[in-house]
């Protein structure tokens, strides 16, 4: 795969700069360190809060959540955090949250489940559909599910799960989520050598997200193992073109729509898994960064411009 000539400079230097502090080993370091060094990336990248932005950190029902509000909400997002369910947290995302916060004016939400391996799946998904549950019985307000990588994952997963057991879903939007597609096929094997991201790197999650053998038919583990995509929210997918997890969006959405729901993929040439953190300095990133937030505004207030 030619990146040279798909990857612009400013994102070159973004990966270039993101190496400096998580390493292209870093999966093969221990979890403790894994933990270290992505923290420190985040640091790195890390954006102040918009002045309008005040964040409180409160408890869904024994799940750690982090709530950012802007005046008088009536939206809320719950957003899932990325870090392959190994790392990250409510540090790691606090600028991606308060500046959703800032753009739409709704309230977010920042779940931060546990990881694994100390806490193996379904562990991550139960902690999501718990503080998903707080939030629609503490708040009231109809809600939009958001989340990147492992986040998106989360996100897609209570949604599936909520059918008919949570109302006042208005829409999902997915960044570069991972959704368990095909790793024999498709952008697995055509990026599976990416910048930031690589298939064995996935791989590697995954047997640290189950202890063992993945599960089968489990839409909670995999929303892409679901047997119905009937009845879900209007969804927006945005994925990196540069990334293997790139076709588990077009996938998803198009079992959404042949199941006659709402679903819009968006793929962004030559970004990288991610790009979320390369907002303020890759203009695509930037880009990409005002779609998605548009995107939630959108939903929260049921509109569809996608059409």
């Amino acid at each position: 795969m030619d990146y040279e000539r798909l990857i612009d400079e400013e994102t070159w230097a973004f990966i270039k700069r993101t190496a400096e502090s998580y390493p292209e080993d870093a999966v093969g370091r221990s979890i403790e360190d894994q933990r270290r060094v992505y923290d420190a990336m985040c640091q790195d990248f890390r954006q102040p809060r918009p002045d309008s932005v005040n964040a409180q950190d409160r408890s869904a029902d024994g799940v750690p959540v982090r709530v950012y509000t802007a005046g008088d909400p009536t939206r809320t997002v719950v957003y899932f955090h990325g870090g392959g369910f190994v790392v990250g947290g409510l540090d790691s995302h606090d600028d991606v949250c308060a500046e959703i916060c800032a753009q739409t004016g709704y309230r977010v939400v920042a779940v931060d489940y546990r990881l694994c391996p100390e806490h193996v799946h379904p562990a991550q998904f139960r902690d999501s559909w718990t503080a998903t549950n707080w939030v629609a019985q503490e708040y009231g307000d109809p809600i939009v599910l958001a989340g990147d990588s492992a986040g998106g994952n989360l996100a897609a997963a209570v949604a599936h799960h909520a059918r008919g057991r949570l109302d006042g879903l208005l829409g999902q939007v997915l960044i570069y989520p991972g959704l368990g597609g095909d790793t024999s096929a498709g952008s697995y094997v055509e990026h599976a050598h990416a910048p930031l991201l690589t298939l064995d790197e996935i791989r590697f999650y995954e047997r640290v997200r189950c202890g063992g053998a993945a599960p089968d038919a489990d839409p909670s583990f995999a929303p892409l193992q679901d047997s119905d995509f009937s009845g879900l929210p209007p969804t927006v997918v945005v994925t990196a073109d540069c990334d293997p997890l790139r076709d588990d969006g077009q996938v998803y959405c198009d079992g959404i729509t042949a199941a006659g729901g709402q679903a819009h993929w968006i793929n962004e040439p030559g970004l990288v898994h991610g790009y979320l953190r390369a907002r303020s300095s890759v203009k695509r990133a930037a880009d990409s960064f005002e779609r998605i937030s548009v995107a939630i505004e959108a939903l929260g207030q049921q509109v569809w411009p996608y059409d």
